[in-house]
């Protein structure tokens, strides 16, 4: 057996690329050599090549420093003999951690969360063995069977938002094994239409009836144990008891949706019609919320500051005014001319593409953009892209971390001396608002806003009453001297309203 394993190779490449050959070195491999058994080696590189398949090369060359120290503990702790397979996970985990310990390397490492929070985990060595033993374990079950769904792995197409990429789905936490057992079958309904956020709310969902199910009921077992009186004292329990959050109307909707997918699966009939529409509360109403233009002025002056290409984004996701979903996943071809005009085509995560025209000056951003990440990544998919797998968008939790890591460091306060809080959105909302003041009408809003109906447009109207009052001071004032000069000769009673000129 050779004992290096090549990362070209791995990635079926002839040699590194310069660009990527600066970070990563040119001809980096993973050494076998030293573990003391052909077991071990043959587990190992097993491992080593289906993490290839999962992650970027990149990611694979940074794994190097936590391989390295788990090879080191293999030498010295194993025999000739072992495999990875000859002791429960837990136990090598544990004689890991004691290694470690000796060896002064860290178990625990401090970060910094997108609010400034200090959080501590694990160390990085730790989380890299677990996911070597998970997978020299054997699991013969089909993957709908297990108890944590590893997303790859299922045999259906699911849909998921690129930015926000989701692995696995965990069912450990309902802790009754007839309602875990029953509710797969519902989310494996549910996953072959559903986009996986939806499938992730309604597992949240169970997770939280299994838990009123084991403190009240727990003699319920089976979804074919619920009824009518259960799930009417539940909804009680969540209007005056429970705590999790403040409105329960997604939570219970998508509870409904996973119960009655599951009573089909599973010919439970009583699963159907087990909520009434009355017992799922409306919709809260939002606060929406904008930027006024001195705060969006204070952001920019230190957002340009950023690196360059985390900079343009931010610019462009304002000057479209789109979702940041629809900004991450820009893709190279984007852009074309018609007509005398630079059309942008933008590629909706929640509703169908839509096209609309932009200033060349927009364009000339853009087009930077995209010559930055092709000069430094080849060609790629998406415009803005992961730096540690350039075949993917750059996530959210990425624009978030540097945006809010710049806020808290510069101080940045909005308008009443609060530090400002992160929210894409916002931008989306300023865009919106100020459409309506440049007196477009509703259909046009609409179009360039991407939305299917002008329904959503009277949100962005309402926003914008501050200019409604500006323009329509003089009309006010003109109307009250009207009626000032009107009140010319009438009784004393209502000389005090001049006196009091309150109506100027």
């Amino acid at each position: 057996m050779d004992e290096k394993i090549y990362l070209r190779l791995l990635y079926g490449m002839e040699e590194i690329p310069d660009g990527l050959a600066r970070i990563i070195g040119r001809n980096p491999c993973y050494d076998l050599a030293g573990l003391p058994s052909p077991k071990l080696k043959e587990e190992i590189e097993g491992f080593i090549r289906y993490r290839s398949t999962q992650v970027s090369i990149g990611r694979m060359q940074g794994d190097k420093q936590f391989y390295n120290k788990v090879r080191r503990f293999l030498k010295e702790c194993a025999t000739a003999k072992s495999s990875l397979r000859d002791k429960a996970p837990e136990t090598w985990v544990k004689q890991f951690r004691t290694w470690m310990f000796k060896e002064h390397i860290p178990l625990y490492y401090r970060s910094r969360g997108p609010t400034g929070k200090e959080n501590i985990s694990k160390a990085r060595e730790i989380g890299y063995f677990e996911r070597m033993l998970k997978f020299t374990a054997v699991d013969a079950r089909r993957e709908e069977e297990k108890d944590v769904w590893e997303l790859d792995k299922l045999e259906i197409e699911h849909r998921e938002n690129p930015i926000k990429r989701v692995r696995t789905l965990n069912f450990t936490r309902i802790s009754q094994d007839g309602i875990r057992q029953e509710l797969k079958k519902g989310i494996y309904l549910n996953l072959q239409g559903e986009a996986i956020a939806c499938v992730q709310k309604e597992l949240t969902a169970a997770r939280r009836l299994s838990r009123y199910l084991a403190d009240r009921y727990p003699q319920v077992q089976s979804c074919r144990d619920l009824n009518r009186e259960i799930i009417e004292e539940y909804l009680t329990y969540l209007k005056t008891e429970a705590t999790g959050t403040k409105h329960y109307h997604a939570d219970l909707n998508r509870l409904r949706s996973l119960l009655e997918s599951t009573g089909q699966m599973c010919d439970y009939p009583n699963l159907i019609g087990l909520f009434l529409t009355r017992d799922i509360p409306p919709t809260p109403k939002a606060a929406f919320k904008t930027y006024s233009d001195a705060e969006l002025k204070r952001l920019n002056r230190k957002i340009v500051k950023l690196d360059a290409q985390t900079a343009r984004l931010m610019i462009i996701h304002q000057m479209l005014g789109t979702r940041i979903s629809d900004t991450l996943t820009l893709t190279p071809d984007c852009l074309s001319e018609r007509n005398g005009e630079i059309i942008i085509r933008i590629r909706q995560m929640k509703t169908k593409p839509y096209e609309k025209p932009i200033s060349a000056e927009l364009a000339a951003l853009i087009k930077k953009a995209i010559a930055y990440t092709k000069e430094k990544y080849g060609d790629t998919t998406y415009i803005f892209v992961d730096e540690k797998n350039p075949s993917r968008p750059m996530p959210y939790t990425t624009v978030q971390f540097r945006i809010t890591d710049m806020i808290y460091k510069k101080e940045l306060r909005d308008d009443n001396g609060e530090i400002f809080g992160f929210g894409t959105h916002i931008y989306r909302h300023y865009y919106g608002m100020k459409l309506t003041e440049m007196h477009l009408d509703d259909w046009t809003i609409a179009k360039l806003l991407g939305h299917s109906s002008v329904r959503n447009v009277k949100y962005y109207r309402k926003m914008s009453n501050q200019l409604l009052a500006d323009e329509t001071r003089k009309a006010r004032q003109r109307l009250s001297a009207v009626i000032l000069d009107n009140l010319d000769g009438w009784e004393a009673e209502y000389e005090q309203i001049r006196q009091d000129d309150c109506l100027q």
